[in-house]
């Protein structure tokens, strides 16, 4: 009979007393644990069995479940005498800052505290006796939400001196999505006050701690060394391209198999496979996401289920506010290209605004991206090719940009009727009202002036409204062509459908040019660069090419 499939737990016991389906998973702990590294950083995208690896991996070592051999007596590590005689052994504290997503330092801080004052409490037993001297209960009795900074620096520091007194042994300290307070710190505006707290906070818990065992962090994104981890010398990173644990996160092909078999749906691998395939980890290739594994099993329907289990806002954020020239690529990337890209995995998340490898660094992190080919040059610095991981990531995108115009969703199916029919008429219409009722949106809000003058906020506008013509069209954009470089191109992928060219043009206020001047010095320029040169080399008939000037003044726009 089939396990219960049962769809976001996170706590290990509970999926195995319940009989949940679970893949085992447990190998990972002799793997880490024969490693000997003092603290060790893991980097997965979300939902990727983090949490639940870190709760196997508590329940293990913890001296709260010595004893409960029976968690673990039918999986790989039971049978490992050696590592048998480990479980329930050590002291263990396990934190995970998952929940802190807050809008402003003073919240975010508050969160951490919180999060440390609750583990205090667990082991108010230490209160009793004579363990901690009059001094020490003090201190103990003051951890709480509003600590001195001094005082939560050390917080985990003293309480591992205390657990390590009490039970005789150096604690193992687990750390669940350290990144996730960093992310929402960027996206709040308030980076190096977080920085500067957590850092403290990290060099005395990983550092300075002589009462340290081992220590594991799991994340999705490898902040930098220098912004976060500058004081720690210690710590083993192991990224989505590194050998180690390759194995340990995520399933299997071979094991995403037996489930199918297990539940009887093996006939539908294919379709398994090209929704849910994709992801790299070291050299291991063919990795699923156990979210939309378990969902698929549950439902029995093919759905972008990894996708949608969060807003996605920072990669929505940072692909809508981008140069066109990401949007460029992003337009390749949806139509199935390869990115060519230098990478540094660290993050620097204040870069991210400013530098397309930090965004594409942090895409290939978060999984929306695979390593298709990887080498380092002759700079010592490493060079991928990279593609989106799957179609659930496609679609994801696609939805992603389509939320861009949510606001005049009507006009903008209107638009690309008329586009399509050719009505010039109508396409000025709807094309005024989707440019006043989301231009806001697409600004930055820095130098909004200046970018609402700004060809290139136009193109990248433009190139967005047409993302969802990719099954349709062959969409290119500042591309070769005759004797220049066209805006943007869609070629058809069928006959029925004419090719169409555009080029954008922002009025020239210091020469006081009109909307219909701008509009016919772009359509002058399509004929006098043959633009069409390569649809007509794709034996595409001159008649079935269609050229539009777009001309934007502000919120204003004009097409001809």
């Amino acid at each position: 009979m089939a396990r219960t499939v049962g769809i976001g737990h996170q706590d290990f016991e509970k999926v195995i007393t319940e009989d949940i389906f679970y893949v085992d998973k447990t190998k990972f702990i002799q793997e880490w644990w024969e490693n000997k590294d003092e603290v060790t950083l893991i980097t997965r995208p979300r939902r990727f069995g983090k949490t639940l690896n870190l709760s196997m991996v508590e329940k293990f070592f913890s001296v709260k479940y010595a004893g409960r051999g029976d968690l673990f007596e039918n999986l790989y590590i039971w049978n490992q005498e050696e590592c048998r005689e480990l479980q329930g052994t050590y002291p263990v504290i396990f934190l995970s800052f998952a929940k802190v997503k807050e809008t402003s330092f003073q919240n975010m801080r508050k969160k951490i505290c919180r999060l440390i004052a609750d583990l205090y409490d667990q082991y108010d037993f230490l209160l009793d006796g004579d363990l901690l001297n009059e001094k020490e209960k003090v201190l103990y009795q003051e951890i709480s939400v509003s600590m001195e900074d001094y005082l939560a620096s050390d917080s985990l520091n003293m309480l591992s001196n205390y657990l390590m007194r009490h039970y005789g042994k150096r604690v193992i300290i687990l750390l669940d999505e350290y990144d996730t307070p960093m992310q929402e710190a960027y996206v709040g505006g308030y980076w190096d006050e977080a920085v500067a707290f957590t850092r403290n906070l990290f060099n005395a818990t990983f550092k300075t701690n002589p009462y340290l065992e081992r220590a594991l962090m799991t994340g999705i994104t490898r902040v930098s060394r220098e912004s976060l981890f500058s004081d720690l010398n210690n710590i083993e990173v192991v990224t989505t391209t590194s050998r180690k644990y390759e194995d340990a996160f995520g399933f299997m092909q071979e094991e995403v198999w037996e489930a199918l078999k297990e539940y009887e749906v093996y006939k539908e691998w294919e379709n398994v496979r090209d929704w849910y395939d994709g992801f790299i980890f070291g050299r291991k290739r063919d990795i699923y996401n156990p979210w939309s594994i378990i969902n698929y099993l549950n439902k029995r329907v093919f759905a972008a289920y990894w996708a949608n289990t969060s807003s996605n806002s920072l990669a929505g954020k940072l692909i809508r506010e981008g140069s066109v020239e990401l949007k460029v690529t992003m337009e390749d990337l949806l139509a199935g290209g390869t990115l060519h890209a230098r990478i540094d995995e660290q993050i620097v998340y204040n870069q991210l605004s400013g530098n397309e490898n930090a965004i594409w660094s942090l895409l290939l992190a978060s999984g929306y991206l695979r390593v298709e080919t990887c080498e380092i040059n002759e700079e010592d610095e490493w060079e991928y090719d990279l593609k989106l991981t799957n179609k659930e990531v496609i679609i994801m995108f696609k939805k992603m940009v389509g939320s861009w115009f949510d606001g005049s969703i009507s006009a903008y199916n209107a638009f690309i009727k008329a586009l399509l029919l050719g009505d010039v008429e109508a396409m000025n219409a709807y094309m005024n009202e989707i440019a006043f009722t989301t231009f806001s949106y697409f600004d930055t809000g820095k130098g909004s002036s200046e970018l609402m003058k700004s060809e290139k906020f136009y193109h990248g506008f433009v190139l967005g409204l047409m993302v969802n013509l990719a099954g349709r069209y062959k969409i290119t954009s500042n591309r070769e062509s005759g004797f220049g470089r066209y805006d943007v191109m869609l070629e058809p992928l069928k006959e029925r459908d004419d090719a169409i060219i555009i080029e954008f043009k922002v009025c020239r206020s210091a020469k006081k040019q009109t909307l219909e001047e701008a509009v016919r010095e772009a359509l002058e320029q399509i004929e006098e660069k043959n633009y069409a040169a390569s649809l007509i080399a794709a034996k595409i008939a001159p008649e079935r090419i269609k050229k539009y000037g777009f001309a934007f003044e502000g919120k204003k726009v004009l097409i001809g």
